[in-house]
């Protein structure tokens, strides 16, 4: 008699939930996915994909398609407040930096070539959120918003850092998230602005806010903001037009013209920089995965390679306990967990450099960089790509 694959509920379409739904599909689920947002949505910032991720997508056959998806820019420009280039790292010495088994890519690319990998495969259901979550020893029970209800063997809130998972099964979100007193908004230009050279990354720090025109490719490129904030929660509740408008309305540069595209962008980012502290990622058969579960933030710059890793070592776990479920999952969060708080440990180090107070930690935080643009040290990173290649 052929045994019925188990089935999973998978809360949210983003990379950690794409990534799990690939990954427990090779392990023989039948996954769900249910996502609040009527379709799926392009862009958001770029980060660089390495590590366990990285490895991750290699062994499930995806990276392939991601490499299609690498950008890197022909230069990055730093830029003083009055307009000037500072200094600047050619392309070549980016790309030494980055190292080999690395890549820079849009966040919704990630998610591009996951849900191409998984959307004739698995019930993928948009503009559906999750209204109850109950379970017994051997099953948990849903109920959605479109009126239907679900029975599962597993359920993984991938629901970001408003899980609304981790509200239903673990409590408020306010009895786990850590504010970095920093906001983050990011969305795509239709218009270059005339200060900004194609092909380039150009960015702009002063007083505790960066503005970066990121070079895309492909005639793309994307407004990121990040800024320190003393009230996440009047940022929150004014929404990106009014917030980063005040924030950085004198700025000058590149600021005027990309605030200007700023209402009729069709999808804008807009959040605090919060970290996720819960102290234990499963309840019986419902488990945090990604952002819902750590949010390690962009100050360490390794969320979707811990996602999408996550996912991988997730589906390794139930694999290796087909018949358990609470023990898959201890065992996973035993291997995870110490990878994901050290990232933690680091986003919450190095946060001051992220958008700097004063000339000093601008200094310190660009001297690496400056070290790079040298041409002797650029000559031999460059150097070392090529060896290594």
């Amino acid at each position: 008699m052929t045994r019925s694959p188990k089935r999973a509920v998978i809360i949210g379409a983003g990379i950690a939930g794409l990534a799990a739904a690939h990954r427990l599909r090779e392990a023989g689920w039948e996954p769900i996915v249910v996502e609040r947002a009527p379709a799926r949505r392009p862009g958001g910032y770029a980060v660089t994909f390495s590590g366990i991720g990285y490895d991750a997508a290699e062994r499930m056959g995806l990276l392939p398609a991601l490499r299609l998806r690498h950008i890197t820019p022909d230069e990055l420009v730093y830029v003083a407040p009055n307009g000037k280039r500072r200094f600047s790292v050619p392309g070549p010495t980016v790309r030494a930096m980055l190292g080999e088994r690395a890549l820079n890519v849009l966040r919704g690319d990630i998610e591009d070539v996951l849900y191409e990998a998984i959307r004739d495969k698995v019930d993928l259901r948009f503009g559906t959120t999750i209204d109850t979550i109950s379970q017994s020893e051997r099953e948990v029970h849903l109920a959605l918003s479109d009126g239907t209800e679900e029975t599962a063997d597993l359920v993984i809130g991938a629901d970001g850092l408003h899980s609304a998972t981790r509200a239903l099964a673990f409590g408020p979100e306010e009895d786990f998230r850590l504010d970095l007193g920093h906001m983050v908004g990011v969305f795509m230009l239709d218009e270059l602005p005339d200060v900004v050279t194609e092909r380039a990354t150009s960015a702009l720090t002063d007083t505790g806010r960066t503005l970066a025109v990121i070079s895309l490719g492909q005639q793309r490129a994307a407004a990121f903001f990040g800024f320190r904030t003393d009230d996440v929660t009047r940022d929150l509740t004014d929404g990106p037009t009014l917030a980063l408008t005040r924030t950085y309305g004198d700025m000058g540069w590149a600021a005027p013209h990309v605030l200007a595209q700023l209402p009729t962008a069709e999808d804008v980012y807009f959040d605090s920089v919060s970290q996720m502290l819960v102290n234990r990622w499963s309840r019986g058969r419902v488990v945090l995965l990604g952002d819902a579960a750590w949010c390690v933030t962009l100050f360490a710059g390794f969320g979707s390679s811990l996602a999408v890793g996550g996912a991988d070592l997730l589906g390794a776990a139930l694999e290796l306990h087909p018949d358990d479920v609470p023990a898959a999952l201890s065992a996973w969060e035993s291997e995870l967990r110490p990878q994901a708080e050290r990232k933690q440990k680091l986003g919450r180090r190095v946060k001051g450099l992220y958008a700097p107070a004063d000339p000093f930690r601008l200094w310190l935080r660009d001297l690496p960089l400056r070290m790079a643009a040298l041409p002797p040290v650029s000559r031999l990173l460059e150097r070392h790509l090529q060896l290594k290649g």
